[in-house]
């Protein structure tokens, strides 16, 4: 974790700055020695010597090494007067103070997913959702988006705030603006090629295709792509400077945050664009594909806007591939509650799949991000030999050993019960899904979003390091792969418990009323 003096160690040479902190790591090695000459009364030189040593040579454990990079990331080398105070270095955390941090968000976030399933089971009797039922398929796609885009953008600027990137008011302007063209950009072509895997599954099962749909999906999907992401990109920088300003580190709270209205925002702004594009079916048709060029067409601002950013300029070029797949996954995802939806043995999937699909990428969102912080404080993609990837990590060293990345993943896993309590008592008490909270149906609903987190934390841990050793930004590629995969195991595993729960019919759930 050391680095080469450069230009401080210049001005120490010269006499014109000051002598280096005793707990600095620039020294080579973990006790270094340099000379210095500073000018005597005389005019001749006078050699000091300045003793260096390394903050691990006292023994700093792994967790430790977080806060401790994140203060020298502070200390900049910089000395010039456009540079702001130095942000406060955060506390050492322990699983309380994790916990702590990560629980409210969390329910608001679990909250904002109970929104989204309650708003999902009303608007599913729609006459578009049912003349049109690929609008399903758009469902986890454009939910999903909060996992492509806004908890990316969460990511990148927690970490961007903790290294110390966002100190001053330009550089905080330059991150803010390179952001949010960029999540427009990549709203805008996800939203597009949505309803195109949208197009394409509902006309695989039937061999039914049409056009007035397919330009209707099209605009619906774009509109609801740019304007949630514009919504919550603004929502996140808000967070992320505020969680900054009051001690909190904002990869503890921003991820959670963003889902909390991104899933409820999204879902609304999709069933209102849908039906009122849909009333003007049969009347007004050329207004679908004058939206979608509308959309299109503001595509070069945002890219000239995106490419002015040296933080976004890369992500613009290569980030693509994690988002484009990310989508492809969760449309699978849809296609599986286009098909359950309706019916009426899989009564209920409509309340309860954000809620398990939020839940899941929310809290591997959260792992996700703070061990990206934790690489970034220790080098660059790449670089550190330290942080090798782990070809097979052990689930045992994934939960169960003693650095702060082990003892977060067991604090999230820990909240999914105690956490889908809350959320199944809430829609219970609100009469959602058709379905009786019975013993049976919470056990099976339980093991499966048991299982979804712990395979999402597992391959959090693998697929961070991963990436990390092969070059790769895990703020940028991680965690749409991840939500992705969220979405799919929790839609996929809830399907299942449903149909297992027809199979030995159990009747005290009301399956199917």
């Amino acid at each position: 974790m050391s680095t080469k003096p450069e230009a401080k160690d210049a001005h120490q040479r010269n006499g014109t700055g000051p002598p280096p902190s005793p707990c600095s790591s620039d020294g080579p090695g973990p006790l270094a020695t340099g000379p210095s000459e500073f000018l005597g009364p005389d005019g001749a030189g006078v050699e000091v010597v300045v003793i260096e040593s390394r903050a691990n040579a006292k023994g700093v454990r792994e967790e430790d090494a977080l806060l401790e990079n994140g203060s020298q990331s502070n200390d900049s080398d910089d000395v010039s007067t456009d540079r702001g105070p130095a942000p406060p270095s955060p506390l050492k955390e322990t699983s309380f103070s994790i916990g702590l941090q990560v629980l409210f968000p969390f329910l608001l976030a679990g909250f904002g997913t109970v929104a989204a399933g309650m708003v999902l089971d009303i608007v599913q009797h729609w006459e578009v959702f049912q003349k049109v039922t690929e609008v399903f398929i758009l469902v986890p796609a454009l939910l999903g988006l909060k996992g492509n885009l806004e908890m990316t953008l969460a990511s990148r600027l927690s970490t961007a705030a903790n290294i110390g990137h966002m100190d001053t008011p330009k550089e905080l302007w330059r991150m803010i603006t390179g952001n949010m063209a960029l999540i427009q950009v990549q709203a805008t072509v996800v939203g597009f090629l949505a309803s195109i895997a949208a197009v394409v599954f509902g006309w695989i099962p039937d061999g039914h295709f049409s056009i007035p749909h397919a330009f209707l999906l099209c605009a619906s999907s774009v509109a609801t792509a740019f304007i949630a992401s514009l919504v919550l990109g603004m929502i996140m920088i808000g967070v992320i400077i505020g969680s900054r300003k009051i001690g909190i580190n904002p990869d503890n709270v921003a991820t959670p945050i963003a889902a909390s209205l991104g899933d409820l925002i999204t879902l609304a702004l999709l069933s209102g664009i849908s039906w009122g594009l849909y009333l003007e079916l049969s009347h007004w048709r050329y207004i679908y594909p004058l939206v979608c060029a509308f959309f299109v067409a503001l595509l070069p601002v945002w890219v000239v806007l995106a490419r002015r950013s040296p933080a976004t300029r890369e992500v613009l070029y290569s980030g693509w591939e994690p988002v484009i797949i990310a989508m492809a996954i969760s449309s699978v995802g849809g296609l599986i509650l286009d098909k359950t939806v309706s019916d009426p043995n899989f009564a209920g999937m409509a309340v309860f799949t954000p809620v398990i699909n939020g839940v899941g990428g929310n809290l591997v969102a959260v792992q996700a991000s703070r061990i990206s912080t934790f690489l970034h404080m220790n080098g660059m993609p790449g670089e550190n030999s330290e942080q090798a990837p782990r070809r097979c990590p052990s689930p045992c060293t994934t939960f169960f050993s003693p650095d702060v990345n082990s003892r977060s993943a067991r604090v999230l896993f820990l909240l999914v019960v105690p956490g889908h309590l809350v959320f199944l008592y809430t829609i219970s008490c609100m009469q959602g899904g058709h379905t009786t909270l019975t013993l049976i149906f919470i056990i099976f609903y339980m093991t499966a979003a048991l299982l979804q987190v712990l395979i999402l934390l597992y391959f959090a841990d693998w697929m961070v390091h991963w990436m990390w050793g092969r070059g790769l930004d895990p703020d940028n590629f991680s965690i749409p792969y991840l939500t992705a995969l969220g979405d799919l195991l929790g839609t996929g595993l809830l399907a299942l418990s449903f149909h297992v729960l027809w199979l030995i019919g159990d009747r005290d759930t009301d399956v199917g009323d």
